[in-house]
Protein backbone atom coordinates (compact mmCIF):
# COMPACT_ATOMS: atom_id res chain seq x y z
CA UNK A 1 0.00 0.00 0.00
CA UNK A 2 1.11 3.36 -0.55
CA UNK A 3 2.69 5.56 1.70
CA UNK A 4 3.48 8.82 3.19
CA UNK A 5 4.76 10.38 6.59
CA UNK A 6 3.97 13.65 8.03
CA UNK A 7 5.20 15.18 11.31
CA UNK A 8 6.00 11.11 12.54
CA UNK A 9 2.52 9.87 11.45
CA UNK A 10 1.98 7.42 8.80
CA UNK A 11 -0.91 8.01 6.26
CA UNK A 12 -1.89 5.14 4.17
CA UNK A 13 -3.09 6.40 0.70
CA UNK A 14 -5.62 4.40 -1.58
CA UNK A 15 -5.97 5.79 -5.28
CA UNK A 16 -9.77 5.43 -6.32
CA UNK A 17 -12.47 5.92 -9.45
CA UNK A 18 -13.84 9.01 -6.90
CA UNK A 19 -14.45 12.96 -7.32
CA UNK A 20 -12.89 14.55 -3.90
CA UNK A 21 -10.14 13.44 -1.59
CA UNK A 22 -11.21 11.42 1.73
CA UNK A 23 -9.43 11.62 4.77
CA UNK A 24 -9.92 9.19 7.68
CA UNK A 25 -8.99 8.33 11.24
CA UNK A 26 -9.74 5.06 12.54
CA UNK A 27 -9.85 3.48 16.19
CA UNK A 28 -8.62 2.02 17.97
CA UNK A 29 -4.95 2.73 17.06
CA UNK A 30 -5.58 6.09 15.19
CA UNK A 31 -4.74 4.50 11.66
CA UNK A 32 -4.59 7.67 9.47
CA UNK A 33 -5.83 6.83 5.52
CA UNK A 34 -6.36 8.77 2.57
CA UNK A 35 -9.02 8.05 -0.06
CA UNK A 36 -7.73 9.98 -3.41
CA UNK A 37 -8.93 10.42 -6.89
CA UNK A 38 -6.99 8.38 -9.33
CA UNK A 39 -5.65 11.52 -11.07
CA UNK A 40 -4.75 13.51 -8.03
CA UNK A 41 -0.84 13.74 -7.77
CA UNK A 42 1.23 12.85 -4.60
CA UNK A 43 2.46 16.24 -4.17
CA UNK A 44 -1.31 17.64 -3.69
CA UNK A 45 -2.16 14.49 -1.54
CA UNK A 46 0.50 15.94 0.99
CA UNK A 47 -0.26 19.11 0.93
CA UNK A 48 -3.87 18.07 1.90
CA UNK A 49 -2.85 16.06 4.73
CA UNK A 50 -0.47 18.70 5.76
CA UNK A 51 -3.57 21.39 5.66
CA UNK A 52 -5.54 18.66 8.09
CA UNK A 53 -2.47 17.36 10.62
CA UNK A 54 -4.46 19.27 13.31
CA UNK A 55 -7.51 17.46 12.46
CA UNK A 56 -5.78 13.98 12.13
CA UNK A 57 -3.98 15.25 15.76
CA UNK A 58 -7.18 15.70 17.22
CA UNK A 59 -8.70 12.83 16.53
CA UNK A 60 -5.71 10.63 17.61
CA UNK A 61 -5.51 11.82 21.13
CA UNK A 62 -9.77 10.94 21.61
CA UNK A 63 -8.10 7.11 20.48
CA UNK A 64 -5.57 7.33 23.46
CA UNK A 65 -7.55 7.19 26.27
CA UNK A 66 -9.98 4.18 25.09
CA UNK A 67 -10.12 1.65 27.22
CA UNK A 68 -8.14 -1.50 26.26
CA UNK A 69 -9.06 -4.81 27.40
CA UNK A 70 -6.06 -7.53 27.55
CA UNK A 71 -6.28 -10.90 26.79
CA UNK A 72 -8.56 -12.91 28.43
CA UNK A 73 -7.02 -15.48 31.55
CA UNK A 74 -10.43 -17.48 32.49
CA UNK A 75 -10.06 -16.48 35.48
CA UNK A 76 -12.93 -16.45 38.25
CA UNK A 77 -14.68 -13.35 38.55
CA UNK A 78 -13.20 -11.97 35.62
CA UNK A 79 -14.95 -9.14 33.20
CA UNK A 80 -16.43 -10.35 29.86
CA UNK A 81 -18.68 -8.14 27.71
CA UNK A 82 -22.11 -9.21 25.97
CA UNK A 83 -24.10 -6.93 23.97
CA UNK A 84 -22.62 -4.05 25.43
CA UNK A 85 -22.84 -5.40 29.26
CA UNK A 86 -20.37 -6.39 31.36
CA UNK A 87 -20.20 -9.56 33.35
CA UNK A 88 -18.11 -11.44 35.57
CA UNK A 89 -16.93 -14.81 34.76
CA UNK A 90 -18.21 -17.92 37.09
CA UNK A 91 -15.98 -21.39 36.13
CA UNK A 92 -18.03 -24.32 37.18
CA UNK A 93 -16.36 -27.58 36.42
CA UNK A 94 -18.34 -30.43 35.87
CA UNK A 95 -18.48 -33.35 34.15
CA UNK A 96 -20.53 -32.95 30.82
CA UNK A 97 -20.42 -31.33 27.74
CA UNK A 98 -19.29 -27.43 28.32
CA UNK A 99 -21.72 -24.76 27.98
CA UNK A 100 -22.24 -20.95 28.42
CA UNK A 101 -24.86 -19.74 30.53
CA UNK A 102 -25.60 -16.03 31.58
CA UNK A 103 -27.00 -15.63 34.99
CA UNK A 104 -28.89 -12.82 35.81
CA UNK A 105 -27.51 -9.48 34.22
CA UNK A 106 -24.33 -9.76 36.51
CA UNK A 107 -22.61 -13.28 35.59
CA UNK A 108 -21.58 -15.34 32.78
CA UNK A 109 -21.29 -18.85 33.69
CA UNK A 110 -19.06 -21.34 32.24
CA UNK A 111 -19.30 -25.19 32.29
CA UNK A 112 -15.96 -26.81 31.85
CA UNK A 113 -14.64 -30.10 32.34
CA UNK A 114 -12.20 -30.36 34.97
CA UNK A 115 -8.11 -29.22 34.16
CA UNK A 116 -10.13 -27.56 30.88
CA UNK A 117 -7.25 -25.33 29.31
CA UNK A 118 -7.21 -21.79 28.91
CA UNK A 119 -7.26 -22.28 25.05
CA UNK A 120 -10.06 -24.66 25.26
CA UNK A 121 -12.26 -22.28 27.51
CA UNK A 122 -11.69 -19.52 24.91
CA UNK A 123 -12.65 -21.91 22.11
CA UNK A 124 -16.00 -22.48 23.49
CA UNK A 125 -16.50 -19.06 24.57
CA UNK A 126 -15.77 -17.74 21.34
CA UNK A 127 -18.49 -20.51 19.95
CA UNK A 128 -21.01 -19.04 22.29
CA UNK A 129 -20.27 -15.39 21.16
CA UNK A 130 -20.67 -16.45 17.59
CA UNK A 131 -23.93 -18.55 17.93
CA UNK A 132 -25.64 -15.44 19.77
CA UNK A 133 -24.63 -13.16 17.32
CA UNK A 134 -25.91 -15.03 14.64
CA UNK A 135 -29.12 -15.23 16.49
CA UNK A 136 -29.21 -11.40 16.22
CA UNK A 137 -28.42 -10.68 12.87
CA UNK A 138 -31.46 -12.00 10.70
CA UNK A 139 -34.23 -10.40 11.71
CA UNK A 140 -32.11 -7.26 11.87
CA UNK A 141 -31.22 -7.48 7.46
CA UNK A 142 -35.02 -8.70 7.36
CA UNK A 143 -35.32 -4.99 8.85
CA UNK A 144 -33.42 -3.11 6.77
CA UNK A 145 -34.00 -4.83 3.48
CA UNK A 146 -37.58 -3.37 3.68
CA UNK A 147 -36.60 -0.46 4.40
CA UNK A 148 -33.68 0.05 1.47
CA UNK A 149 -35.38 -2.06 -0.91
CA UNK A 150 -32.12 -4.04 -1.32
CA UNK A 151 -31.03 -7.86 -1.11
CA UNK A 152 -28.77 -9.49 0.88
CA UNK A 153 -27.79 -13.04 -0.64
CA UNK A 154 -25.10 -13.94 2.11
CA UNK A 155 -24.25 -12.92 5.87
CA UNK A 156 -21.21 -14.51 7.73
CA UNK A 157 -19.39 -14.15 11.17
CA UNK A 158 -15.80 -13.70 11.07
CA UNK A 159 -12.78 -12.82 12.92
CA UNK A 160 -12.11 -9.86 11.18
CA UNK A 161 -8.68 -8.04 12.35
CA UNK A 162 -8.72 -4.66 10.25
CA UNK A 163 -12.42 -3.55 9.97
CA UNK A 164 -16.16 -3.89 12.11
CA UNK A 165 -17.35 -5.67 8.83
CA UNK A 166 -17.56 -5.66 5.13
CA UNK A 167 -19.51 -5.93 1.65
CA UNK A 168 -19.10 -7.88 -1.65
CA UNK A 169 -20.96 -5.51 -3.54
CA UNK A 170 -21.48 -8.02 -6.71
CA UNK A 171 -22.52 -11.19 -4.44
CA UNK A 172 -24.29 -9.11 -2.19
CA UNK A 173 -22.68 -10.99 1.20
CA UNK A 174 -21.74 -8.73 4.01
CA UNK A 175 -19.08 -9.88 6.51
CA UNK A 176 -19.32 -9.45 10.20
CA UNK A 177 -16.57 -8.87 12.92
CA UNK A 178 -17.65 -11.39 15.78
CA UNK A 179 -16.23 -8.95 17.89
CA UNK A 180 -19.72 -7.52 17.43
CA UNK A 181 -21.44 -9.91 19.96
CA UNK A 182 -19.84 -7.72 22.88
CA UNK A 183 -21.03 -4.52 21.66
CA UNK A 184 -24.92 -3.28 22.09
CA UNK A 185 -27.37 -4.31 19.41
CA UNK A 186 -27.65 -0.60 18.51
CA UNK A 187 -23.85 -0.59 17.36
CA UNK A 188 -24.17 -4.20 15.81
CA UNK A 189 -27.54 -2.51 13.30
CA UNK A 190 -25.68 0.86 12.56
CA UNK A 191 -22.51 -1.64 11.05
CA UNK A 192 -25.08 -3.83 9.43
CA UNK A 193 -27.14 -0.86 7.89
CA UNK A 194 -23.61 0.88 6.88
CA UNK A 195 -23.05 -2.35 4.92
CA UNK A 196 -25.85 -2.51 3.69
CA UNK A 197 -26.18 0.85 2.36
CA UNK A 198 -22.89 -0.36 0.20
CA UNK A 199 -25.25 -2.08 -1.37
CA UNK A 200 -26.71 1.45 -2.77
CA UNK A 201 -23.50 3.47 -3.34
CA UNK A 202 -20.28 1.46 -3.23
CA UNK A 203 -18.26 4.78 -2.05
CA UNK A 204 -17.97 6.62 1.01
CA UNK A 205 -19.15 9.45 -0.68
CA UNK A 206 -21.36 11.99 -0.49
CA UNK A 207 -24.30 10.32 -2.15
CA UNK A 208 -23.42 7.48 0.57
CA UNK A 209 -24.11 9.93 3.36
CA UNK A 210 -26.70 10.72 2.18
CA UNK A 211 -28.53 7.39 2.44
CA UNK A 212 -26.90 6.98 5.88
CA UNK A 213 -28.13 10.55 7.24
CA UNK A 214 -31.40 9.63 5.42
CA UNK A 215 -32.54 6.25 7.05
CA UNK A 216 -30.32 5.88 9.92
CA UNK A 217 -30.34 9.66 11.24
CA UNK A 218 -28.14 9.38 14.85
CA UNK A 219 -25.60 6.66 12.76
CA UNK A 220 -22.67 9.27 13.75
CA UNK A 221 -23.77 8.98 17.24
CA UNK A 222 -23.65 5.03 17.07
CA UNK A 223 -20.27 5.49 15.66
CA UNK A 224 -18.99 7.50 18.44
CA UNK A 225 -20.77 5.23 20.95
CA UNK A 226 -18.83 1.91 19.27
CA UNK A 227 -15.65 3.56 18.92
CA UNK A 228 -15.69 4.69 22.75
CA UNK A 229 -16.65 1.44 24.00
CA UNK A 230 -13.66 -0.95 25.30
CA UNK A 231 -11.96 -2.58 22.49
CA UNK A 232 -10.15 -6.59 22.63
CA UNK A 233 -6.36 -6.75 22.98
CA UNK A 234 -6.23 -7.46 19.46
CA UNK A 235 -5.27 -4.47 17.76
CA UNK A 236 -8.12 -3.98 14.59
CA UNK A 237 -9.47 -0.79 13.62
CA UNK A 238 -12.24 0.34 11.11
Amino acid sequence: MEQLTISDITIDVVRKDIKNIHLAVYPPTGRVRIAAPLKVNDDAIRLFAISKLGWIKRNQRKFDGQERIPAREYKERESHYFQGRRYLLNIIEHDAAPKVVLKSKKYIELYVRPDTTKVKCHEIMTEWYRKELKSQIPEIIDKWETILNVEVNDWQVKQMKTKWGSCNIEKKRILLNLELAKKPERCLEYIVVHEMIHLLERHHNDRFLYYMDTYLPNWRQLKDELNKLPVSHADWSY
